[in-house]
């Protein structure tokens, strides 16, 4: 099989953080050796893309830059080393592009935390264009007879909740609190959680979020911007609180409040990465409860197969919403404004 690659493409690309997202013609880069060329033809927004956009972190991201870390398209030409793909397989990008392989983190699955990783949409050039390259060895298999549209969003948001609900390590019948369940991490996370046996409250804000979050499995819903008390109406939920919660908010005060009503020996689980935020807990009630405060990460190549696997077998399937390619600044405007149901997914066609 072979396909007719182009020379040039479209994308969205920023010279400088902040500045305009610019949808133009720019050239299709070759692989490498070890990487394989995906004809892009979705890829989803997440709200990390919009970090790197603005730079929010204290990672540089490379400039210009070609964001987007959830890619799903077609192997149309692979590098000489590649073993793993053949041409015409369905591939997916994702925030890890590449790592080592070789240290202390890489030789125990750790591969994101690797002090060399190569991030797509940050470090590398990501999803938003027709044609990207990805690391052989890290990028993902999609069955082929898997609608592109559809998984795009679990090749980050998918894997991201997957792997925070491991890290939990929560058993079936116990309570989890998704923090920012209405997004495109939270309602994911709400069905990775119902798959998984455990009960979930939901936390967010607007009646909207609310029905979805209850038809997507949640058994509570507690809404921030009306709730009086919202620890005491989450413990009162949950019989004493959440076993575990899983923090995919940007709101440092939901981080915060997590804290306090988690129940005692529970897991809180910190997945958003607000701007300048820090954790706070009184280290009292820290010490008496044994709460454990965790970080969790995107997942690795195991995590990965396996929330893909829940997303193949029909366990979870986000709501998504597909626009344009050339739509991506309204997107991030909406979803800088907190106005985003589930995700969105562009077309790199249009």
């Amino acid at each position: 099989m072979s396909f007719t690659i182009p020379k040039t493409q479209h994308a969205c690309v920023f010279d400088k953080n902040g500045g305009p997202i610019v949808y133009k013609v720019i050239p299709v880069p070759t692989p490498k050796p070890s990487e394989i060329l995906i004809h892009v033809l979705y890829s989803g927004v997440c709200h990390t893309d919009l970090h790197a956009w603005r730079g929010d972190w204290p990672l540089a991201t490379k400039l210009p830059l070609v964001g987007g870390h959830e890619g799903a398209g077609v192997v149309v030409a692979k590098g000489s080393e590649v073993k793993n793909f053949e041409i015409g397989d369905y591939a997916g990008i994702k925030w890890l592009n590449g790592s080592c392989m070789g240290c202390e983190f890489c030789m125990q699955g750790a591969e994101p935390n690797c002090a060399q990783a190569d991030l797509s949409g940050y470090t590398h050039d990501g999803s938003f264009q027709q044609y990207a390259t990805a690391d052989a060895v890290q990028a993902a298999h999609i069955s082929k007879d898997t609608k592109l549209d559809a998984v795009a969003p679990i090749l980050c948001a998918g894997v991201t909740v997957y792997k925070a609900l491991k890290t939990a390590n929560l058993r079936p019948g116990q309570w989890v609190a998704i923090s920012g369940a209405g997004g495109g991490l939270g309602t994911l996370g709400i069905e990775y959680a119902v798959a998984m046996g455990l009960r979930v409250l939901a936390i967010d804000g607007g009646e909207e979020k609310g029905a979805l979050c209850k038809k997507l499995g949640a058994e509570v819903y507690v809404d921030f911007t009306k709730s009086k008390d919202i620890v005491k109406e989450i413990q009162d939920a949950t019989n004493g609180g959440p076993h575990g919660v899983i923090n995919v908010s940007v709101s440092e005060k939901a981080i915060d409040q997590s804290v306090e009503y988690v129940r005692t020996l529970g897991k809180v689980v910190l997945v958003g990465l607000p701007a300048d935020s820090y954790v706070k807990s009184s280290v009292f009630m820290q010490v008496v409860k044994s709460v454990e405060i965790l970080g969790s990460y995107v997942g690795n190549r195991e995590d990965t197969a396996e929330a893909l696997d829940f997303f193949e077998r029909g366990l979870v399937h986000s709501p998504f919403k597909v626009v344009g390619l050339s739509q991506l600044p309204e997107v991030f405007k909406l979803m800088g404004e907190g106005k985003i149901l589930g995700r969105y997914v562009l077309d790199t066609a249009k």
